[in-house]
């Protein structure tokens, strides 16, 4: 089964459950639904920044600062969280990563409901998933606000918008 076939939960504008639907056709269609947001650090507190594959169904060969994906038909946000930053980061054993707030993307490439989450990788080696990633680095936040600012790196639009309010909730505890 590929991507496309993975089916998700179709959602409201209140992120309640309203049907299901194969990932290509959610796309296709402009469909509502759920997807998690993981802002990974490492020991030194810097971020896990890469660059999407050329496979990837939304934002081929775009910068991210979060791993994540879409939730599977019936997955919850935190168990979604945590599989997902494991998948991508290629590691096991990972800390449940914190939930900090949820908010509903609606923008390029269509509208999901996101839940962003934060997680420290500890002590583990990260062995980024090939399929997912085709290139990261860990970089001290300034670097990553700088890499933003310039505009030289094509970051995907609904990283760019969770990492805006994520940045918002820390400063003034404004929830997404």
């Amino acid at each position: 089964m590929g991507a496309a076939d993975e089916v998700l939960d179709v959602v409201d504008r209140d992120d309640r459950v309203t049907g299901r639907a194969p990932r290509g056709e959610v796309y296709a269609r402009g469909l509502l639904h759920r997807c998690v947001f993981v802002l990974a650090r490492d020991d030194r507190g810097r971020v896990f920044v890469h660059r999407r594959t050329a496979s990837k169904l939304v934002f081929p060969s775009r910068y991210d600062m979060f791993v994540g994906g879409v939730l599977g038909a019936g997955e919850d946000y935190a168990s979604a969280a945590l599989r997902e930053a494991e998948e991508e980061l290629g590691v096991s054993g990972l800390a449940r990563p914190e939930p900090l707030f949820k908010f509903l993307y609606e923008g390029p490439g269509g509208g999901w409901w996101s839940y962003v989450h934060e997680v420290r990788c500890g002590g583990l080696e990260v062995r980024p998933q090939e399929s997912e990633v085709a290139w990261h680095a860990w970089l001290p936040e300034n670097e990553l606000e700088g890499r933003i600012a310039d505009g030289s790196w094509p970051w995907v639009p609904d990283g760019l918008e969770a990492y805006r309010r994520l940045r918002a909730f820390r400063e003034g505890g404004e929830r997404g």
